[in-house]
């Protein structure tokens, strides 16, 4: 084998492995865990569909733990001071999709929490960006925490519970 055939064999075997290990690599996402590109979108959404009831920095309206004349709860922050982090995945996306009230009722509740549905306005995958950018923001502790609640929703759902 000549001198540049070893060299074009070794380049190819280089440019392959290379290939196999890109394949195979986690896609790159930013320190929260999440995609960048998702986090950007989410963020944009958020300030389209969330931030007139939840504020512009996730904080919420004010007396956000006491229902309101109207039997409701102001919208809550999802800033690190509020209890979104508490909730599973699955529970904030079913609540984003379908609604406070319709969440609420297949759970044997009759109280409309006054969060509307945006089925018809987002996307599954846009709920998601919206949840990822929200997430985001949390310090590293409550983003773990809400894992664990996560995983936890996850196996009741599969156990049937």
């Amino acid at each position: 084998m000549s001198e540049r055939s070893a060299m074009m064999t070794a380049v190819v075997a280089a440019v392959m492995v290379l290939a196999v290990l890109l394949a195979a690599a986690p896609i790159v996402r930013g320190q929260s865990g999440f995609r960048p590109a998702d986090v950007a979108e989410g963020e944009r959404l958020y300030a389209d569909f969330c931030a007139s009831c939840h504020g512009a920095d996730l904080e919420g309206q004010p007396d956000w733990r006491s229902v309101d004349a109207d039997g409701r709860l102001p919208a809550p922050p999802h800033d690190k001071t509020g209890h979104t982090w508490h909730h599973g995945d699955g529970l904030l996306f079913a609540y984003t999709k379908l609604g406070g009230k319709a969440v609420m009722e297949a759970q044997g509740l009759d109280f409309d929490s006054g969060m509307p549905a945006f089925a018809d306005e987002l996307t599954d995958q846009e709920i998601r960006n919206v949840l990822a950018f929200i997430k985001s923001t949390w310090p590293e502790r409550q983003r773990e925490l809400q894992a664990v609640r996560t995983e936890a929703e996850r196996l009741r759902e599969q156990a049937g519970q």
